[in-house]
């Protein structure tokens, strides 16, 4: 092997060997890089103007952890440590945790006198209200964790 220049006969067939890719690359994606033919076959192609998939705000987030977490507390019963977890392994932070603690009170004294659907809903309409507070300015307002 040495490490001279490339025999002609070697530089021409490398030469067409590119052009030859490029030609049947270009040709294959149909248009410029990014367009349609880029997109797997078959796949269908977004919509223009199709929205964005929806994420989920701060304040639906912890409505959704404390609504979970108040009905795994309600269906332990009065006095009962359902689950044996703190409210950092439950994944919330400290002020999500007094919501869960308000609204699961809450929710027990409804349901000594409307019964246990009832209990939810007022767990549920109560985590909405109070996490939507939380976060009307869009995020806590005492650091991540408070």
């Amino acid at each position: 092997m040495g490490t001279g220049p490339m025999p002609g006969s070697a530089r021409a067939t490398g030469a067409a060997t590119l052009i030859a890719a490029l030609a049947l690359g270009c040709s294959a994606a149909g248009g410029p890089a990014g367009g349609p033919a880029d997109a797997p076959s078959g796949a269908p192609a977004p919509a223009p103007g199709t929205p964005a998939p929806h994420t989920t705000s701060p304040a639906e987030l912890c409505t959704a952890l404390v609504t979970h977490w108040s009905g795994v507390l309600l269906d332990a019963g009065q006095g009962r440590d359902a689950v044996g977890l703190d409210y950092q392994a439950m994944g919330l932070s400290g002020a999500q945790y007094e919501i869960l603690r308000a609204v699961t009170a809450a929710a027990r004294a409804e349901e000594r006198t409307g019964g246990p659907a009832a209990g939810r809903a007022l767990a549920a309409r109560e985590a909405g209200a109070r996490c939507a507070e939380r976060h009307r300015s869009g995020a806590p307002t005492d650091g991540p964790w408070q």
